[in-house]
């Protein structure tokens, strides 16, 4: 499995969203320069967290963006799936099975599912909040 960049770079803007909320939205400029990441880059990303529900815009002079819900109730793996970044980590895992010629006689295909599902449910037991206050002990004992 490999997470790209517009994945990583996802989820470091959204820490540092939530690192910088307050009661005024915080711009892409903000958090571009906070890590180091292109505007132009964040924004694509931000439209897609946006899309996808994970945060919310407000317009005008002062605008920017907020988190759509507490850091409690967003998970890693909905930034994850609001960029588009699948944590497949292989074709034919977890509902991908329409690409292998092979499902029928594949003896390891479930060795794939299993660590798939391993992946994704650490990711969905990770919250925000957990990354904010580095309490990953919760999601490592219960994946």
């Amino acid at each position: 499995m490999r997470i790209t960049t517009k994945g990583r770079y996802a989820v470091r803007a959204i820490v540092q969203l939530a690192q910088q909320a307050s009661d005024k939205p915080v711009s892409i400029r903000k958090i571009s320069e906070a890590e180091n990441i292109s505007a132009e880059f964040l924004e694509q990303i931000f439209f897609k967290l946006r899309r996808g529900g994970v945060i919310t815009s407000v317009r005008g002079p002062g605008g920017g963006f907020r988190l759509s819900r507490n850091a409690e109730d967003i998970s890693i793996a909905e930034i994850f799936d609001a960029v588009g970044e699948g944590l497949i980590i292989t074709p034919c895992a977890e509902g991908h099975h329409d690409s292998c010629e092979r499902m029928s006689d594949c003896i390891v295909n479930q060795l794939w599912n299993n660590s798939y599902l391993h992946f994704r449910g650490y990711f969905e037991k990770t919250s925000l909040k957990d990354v904010l206050t580095g309490s990953f002990a919760k999601a490592l004992t219960t994946v």
